[in-house]
């Protein structure tokens, strides 16, 4: 019997993402050793066995036992490392809809302001932008039930639901007198991974905010729609990273791919030596060779890591920042049948073109900038990193942790994607932009939502 499953990548903090693949079941064949572990290990699954049956008849209240092996679950999982998880039926069903990047739902990006929903933006060509819900509108109810008491995910799960079914919003909005109420039919929404714009009128400028099957056809759109803007006097791409916690493998791999020519990309390698995969670049670059600058930080983590350390070895791109989260680590994602949920397991390693594992290092940039941040945000603004949680796995070296992820929201005050645009433009260049030991000249460095 062959059974589906799921490679992702992810960071600590984020959902999870996957690709598709078969595996066929292992063959056993064991010695005498082999199966006197064997033995022991069902003595101690026996032990289990006694546990769960002296929990079930002498705990002092009546516990449930589809919680109790759900939790046990849980805790084997979460012992091996930090990404390693028992997902449920319901947060394996978010993690589906997550990775697919669209969903039934209303358009409309949303926070949670004095426990009452505020919009940040609707999303253009969506039901909400269609029937003018504003940015800064706080919505007070949903189909009649105040949104008051309900945490964010729970509004939000009550937003999304099945294409064309009808829910009614009551929204407060400054300058008006009265709520207005407004009936919206749910559609179907795609999450934009990819946002770009023009930048100094001759640099395309192009974020990727997380890895889902929707992100290498964004790319491809933007680096059309941008190029078609500025014409021959484009100077160059400025792919920015930052904050982006992974997603998809086979995303990232192709993201990569729209860079090169040829050349590894990545690799994976598991505890056996068979189960080591290369994915390699086709020919055909997106960009045309147009210089390209990445910018990392401390929250660029797993599959953004793949793509800048792909690009990094091959010196396709400079990448412009400061050292990477360090996630190096590949999670399978396992179904368990119909309502059991999925296990979210470590399966291998990745590394770099250069055979490079960045697992608790990170990226590290060609040319490193510490942003400038508000004294209020300055405890908040470190990324501790891969190596500072509690079992994760091990590399060889020093390990590295702690980088920093502050991102001005006003661009202007963004040292980074300034020295970006400089080093496109040919005002600065990468081995003058980056800083000498013990000499501060020609340096760069400066010390010191949800969508439905």
């Amino acid at each position: 019997m062959m059974r589906k499953t799921s490679v992702i990548l992810l960071s600590a903090a984020t959902g999870a993402a996957l690709t598709l693949f078969v595996t066929q079941p292992r063959a056993v064949f064991m010695g005498s050793s082999a199966r006197a572990a064997t033995a022991d290990t069902y003595r101690q699954l026996n032990l289990f066995g006694d546990v769960f049956e002296r929990v079930r008849s002498d705990y002092v209240e009546k516990p449930d036992d589809t919680k109790l092996i759900e939790s046990a679950i849980s805790g084997m999982l979460t012992g091996l490392d930090p990404h390693s998880s028992y997902m449920d039926a319901k947060s394996f069903r978010d993690m589906q809809v997550q990775t697919r990047g669209e969903f039934g739902g209303l358009g409309i990006e949303v926070t949670m302001e004095d426990g009452l929903i505020k919009v940040v933006s609707p999303i253009d060509d969506t039901p909400a932008s269609r029937a003018g819900v504003m940015a800064n509108d706080i919505i007070t109810n949903l189909d009649e039930e105040a949104v008051q008491g309900l945490t964010l995910n729970q509004a939000v799960e009550k937003m999304r639901g099945p294409v064309n079914t009808k829910i009614k919003l009551k929204i407060i909005r400054k300058g008006q007198d009265n709520p207005i109420d407004v009936t919206l039919v749910r559609d179907n929404i795609r999450v934009r991974s990819v946002r770009a714009r023009v930048e100094a009128d001759d640099i395309a400028y192009i974020r990727i905010t997380t890895f889902n099957e929707q992100t290498t056809e964004g790319l491809k759109r933007e680096v059309a729609n941008l190029s078609n803007q500025i014409g021959d006097k484009l100077k160059g791409y400025i792919i920015d990273l930052r904050n982006n916690p992974g997603g998809l493998l086979e995303e990232a791999v192709t993201v990569s791919d729209s860079f090169l020519e040829k050349g590894e990309i990545v690799s994976t390698r598991g505890r056996n030596a068979e189960e080591t995969q290369r994915r390699t670049a086709h020919a055909g670059d997106l960009t045309k060779g147009k210089p390209v600058i990445v910018l990392v930080n401390g929250g660029s983590a797993s599959a953004s890591e793949i793509v800048a350390g792909a690009l990094q070895d091959h010196k396709r791109a400079t990448i412009v920042g400061t050292r990477s989260f360090g996630k190096g680590s590949v999670q399978t994602i396992i179904p368990l049948g119909s309502g059991n949920g999925a296990l979210r397991l470590t399966t291998a390693r990745y590394y770099t073109p250069s055979g490079k594992s960045i697992q608790a290092k990170g990226i590290v940039p060609d040319i490193e900038v510490l942003q400038d941040v508000p004294d209020e945000l300055k405890s908040r603004t470190d990324t501790k990193g891969e190596a500072s949680l509690r079992g994760h796995l091990k590399n060889d070296g020093d390990e590295k942790t702690g980088s920093q992820s502050y991102v001005p929201p006003d661009a202007k005050d963004d040292k980074a994607l300034k020295l970006a645009g400089d080093l496109l433009h040919g005002i600065k260049n990468s081995a003058s932009a980056a800083p000498t030991p013990g000499d501060n000249k020609g340096a760069t460095t400066d010390k010191p939502k949800a969508a439905n």
